[in-house]
């Protein structure tokens, strides 16, 4: 690899005699692995189904290394059964240890790894805010939050600082997986080797104080504060937690955790544990509660169709939300709250993709095979038991794939548009 050369006298100044096995981990191909969604299935039974070969990632339970190159084409990817994560980035979020019922806030979300793996944590109880400032981002943040059928989250896309100034003391737990210089990526995303320079890694490291310092003020105290990096600059890892502390002296620092590409099979992560020991407490304003007379249409169908009952609703226009309980006011701009469970047309009422990918397993549904599953994911018809009428789910080894509406034998394809497969 044609690594800067700047970045190689200062790893070898700074990893000493370890320089020449860092080096040469750089000429192995790149680590990849799998987190298993266990919102949806266990550990135990996607390794019975699993349609790879894995082997588990030391530092945690839901995490695999695998060599198949194309993770994401496989039915089971689609049915939001796993997430494709590098495996040394699936060390931090367990660090924060989220529980059911917690306030807990991903400040840099995007693209989701670590905020999913939050949610799994959860168990669907509390509120999990999923923030990412760069908007196209935040849409593939929310379509991952879908596909793994969180429902107990919200994905935002505000300034860390006006984040801070709406829900200041409010979370209990917040995660920062800090916008970096990216050395941990050099394989895996070769783009950011020419974008690497001395300069660049000073301006991350700016950034990343301008973003602890928002992470403060979001949490209470007695609250817990992770902080992580894909970078092995000492500016962005070490020496931005010592700058924190000494300009925050109302924190300790519980452990630290830095993985290296010579000594574990990953490219290589930073994170810090901070506990507050001091600090304002605030709870969140609760979002008002659903009145309209259209709830009776979507209590019909949810009796006619889903196998259980949803609450907290709150309708946005003329769309239909289940917001988890305590979830806040939305004083940023917010792309996905709870679960959007459909929208209400012409008198109808019309389910969600979202909704779909949230239901457990076990639904009554159309049962695709493995050809038939693939068609359904291209938005082709299939077909379907001449019994069934109306929405029905679409499913493969029982999970949910999206909606479909029965007729005569033929199942209308409702999968979204934007998702299909080529």
């Amino acid at each position: 690899m044609n690594l800067p050369q700047d970045f190689l006298n200062r790893m070898q100044s700074r990893s000493g005699e370890e320089y020449g096995d860092f080096l040469a981990s750089y000429s192995k191909p790149a680590v990849k692995g799998v987190r298993v969604n266990t919102l949806k299935i266990s550990v135990e039974e996607f390794n019975k189904i699993s349609p790879f070969a894995v082997s588990p990632v030391p530092w945690t339970t839901d995490g695999f290394y695998i060599a198949e190159e194309k993770a994401g084409k496989f039915i089971e990817h689609f049915a939001g059964l796993y997430y494709v994560q590098e495996p040394s980035a699936m060390c931090a979020a367990p660090l924060l240890n989220a529980g059911e019922g917690e306030n807990v806030l991903d400040l840099c979300s995007a693209p989701g790894g670590k905020g999913t793996q939050l949610a799994q944590s959860m168990h669907g109880e509390g509120v999990l805010v999923l923030n990412e400032i760069n908007f196209s981002r935040a849409k593939i943040l929310s379509q991952n939050v879908e596909r793994l059928g969180v429902r107990n989250a919200a994905v935002t896309v505000a300034d860390p600082e006006a984040l801070a100034k709406a829900y200041a003391g409010c979370f209990d737990k917040v995660l920062v997986d800090a916008p970096c210089s990216g050395e941990g990526m050099f394989k895996k995303e070769p783009a950011a080797i020419p974008e690497w320079s001395l300069k660049n890694v000073e301006m991350c490291a700016e950034r990343q104080r301008k973003i602890l310092a928002s992470a403060d003020k979001l949490l209470r105290t007695g609250g817990t504060l992770v902080y992580s990096t894909c970078t092995f600059a000492e500016e962005e890892d070490e020496w931005q937690i010592e700058k924190f502390l000494t300009e925050h002296p109302e924190y300790r620092l519980v452990k630290t955790e830095k993985l290296y590409p010579h000594k574990v099979k990953g490219e290589g992560h930073f994170a810090a544990v901070l506990q507050k020991c001091d600090g304002e407490i605030n709870n969140f304003s609760p979002s008002p509660a659903f009145k309209d007379s259209r709830e009776k249409l979507y209590r019909s169908f949810e009796s006619d169709f889903l196998p259980e009952k949803f609450d907290n609703l709150y309708l946005a226009g003329d769309t239909l939300y289940s917001l988890p309980q305590g979830m806040p006011v939305f004083k940023v701009q917010t792309l996905r709250a709870g679960v959007r469970l459909g929208e209400f047309e012409n008198g109808r009422f019309t389910p969600s993709h979202s909704l779909a990918m949230c239901l457990k397993r076990g639904v009554d549904g159309v049962e695709l095979d493995v050809k038939s599953a693939y068609d359904y994911l291209k938005g082709l018809t299939v077909s379907c038991p001449a019994s069934y009428t109306g929405w029905k789910a679409a499913t493969y080894k029982g999970f949910l794939l999206g909606w479909c509406k029965c007729s005569n034998g033929t199942a209308k394809n409702h999968y979204p548009k934007g998702l299909r497969i080529r």
